[in-house]
């Protein structure tokens, strides 16, 4: 029989996203279930974003503005650039799929360093083009290793700064030299869902990388800050010639209304962002406390997530977890099964979350 699709789709293994709250407690008829497993914001979405998407809520008969022309002027005056070079998406993911959508065709070729975000490869595979992964080293991003993954039919490089699940990051002059040693045709997508949790100096930022290297497209959400993951809106910059490129591959409407209405007014939320970094710095001084005093070895981050080794296996201890209404993630589809990853929650679900895990252990 004729296969229905291409060999990178067989090969593919769906996503597996945190589990909801509302199915924890329907499965196992537990109430007051807490969720540290998506790094999503736990103080809820940004109250101006709030305020400003319910006085849009009567509009929801029109379509969103295609072009994205407010929220891309507001980017460009929060970062510097004309609004040519700002493209945005239902979520970071999509633009994600439209960057190969655009410069990928079957049989051609991509390099990233993994674990990673496990979408890259999805949406690689499922374009029928060829993955490589670079072995991270000692949980960080190896660029050497990287760089000798790249092949004539390499056409696009993923680099996740800081990089998911591990939560390290490279230097500016770390990247800046590869940048310069790689073939000048080749894409970069510099991944920066978590720069700004960043607390170390001297970090590489995609803003300041862009005239060095033309064919650089930074990727930014607003789902982890600002705390509008249900809404989906992303963006990213390049240059003029990839936006052009990509915007004709682009769907129209991509990014509703809603979600453009909120993130305008979430970028002027300075509020909510001070208590958001204030409350994962607080709670990632807490939590590796509580490590250290259970003995359990964690890997640094500096981002709301990080990864901690436990006895048993990360799947046997999310199982026991969940069973006490603790939502975390296990980190066997990221090659780490002795890994589990929690992302920082409010005070008192840190405080559950090692109570549990002892208890558990």
């Amino acid at each position: 029989m004729k296969s229905l699709t291409h060999q990178g789709v067989e090969e593919l293994i769906p996503y597996p996203p945190g589990k909801p709250i509302e199915e924890l407690e329907r499965e196992l008829g537990i109430k007051n279930s807490i969720k540290l497993a998506s790094n999503e914001n736990p103080l809820g979405p940004s109250p101006m974003a709030v305020r400003a998407i319910m006085d849009r809520v009567h509009g929801l008969h029109r379509y969103p503005d295609g072009s994205g022309y407010y929220l891309k002027e507001r980017l460009g005056r929060e970062f510097g650039l004309p609004i040519e070079q700002i493209i945005l998406g239902n979520g970071s993911n999509e633009l994600i799929e439209l960057i190969v959508r655009t410069c990928l065709t079957s049989g051609e070729h991509v390099v990233q360093a993994f674990p990673t975000f496990l979408v890259y490869e999805k949406v690689v595979k499922s374009a029928g083009a060829m993955m490589s992964s670079a072995p991270l080293s000692d949980f960080r991003i190896d660029l050497n290793a990287v760089y000798e993954k790249i092949n004539p039919k390499t056409k696009i490089i993923f680099i996740n700064n800081p990089n998911n699940p591990t939560g390290s990051v490279l230097k500016k002059d770390q990247l800046l030299g590869f940048l310069r040693r790689i073939p000048t045709d080749i894409v970069v997508v510099l991944d920066e869902a978590y720069i700004e949790f960043v607390t170390e100096e001297d970090v590489a930022q995609g803003l300041d990388l862009m005239k060095e290297y033309p064919l650089l497209f930074v990727l930014r959400t607003f789902s982890k800050l600002y705390g509008l993951a249900g809404l989906r809106i992303g963006y990213g910059f390049a240059s003029e010639r990839l936006i052009d490129y990509m915007n004709r591959v682009r769907q129209p409407f991509n990014a509703n209304s809603l979600a453009q209405a909120g993130a305008i007014a979430a970028l002027d939320d300075r509020q909510f962002v001070a208590r958001t970094l204030k409350l994962v710095q607080e709670g990632l001084r807490f939590l590796y406390a509580g490590l250290d005093e259970m003995g359990l070895p964690f890997v640094r981050t500096q981002t709301n997530f990080f990864l901690i080794k436990v006895p048993h296996g990360g799947k046997e201890i999310y199982n026991r977890m969940l069973k006490q209404g603790v939502i975390i993630r296990s980190m066997d589809s990221y090659g780490l099964p002795e890994f589990i990853r929690i992302n920082v929650g409010l005070p008192e679900e840190n405080e559950r979350f090692i109570r549990t895990l002892k208890k558990v252990l």
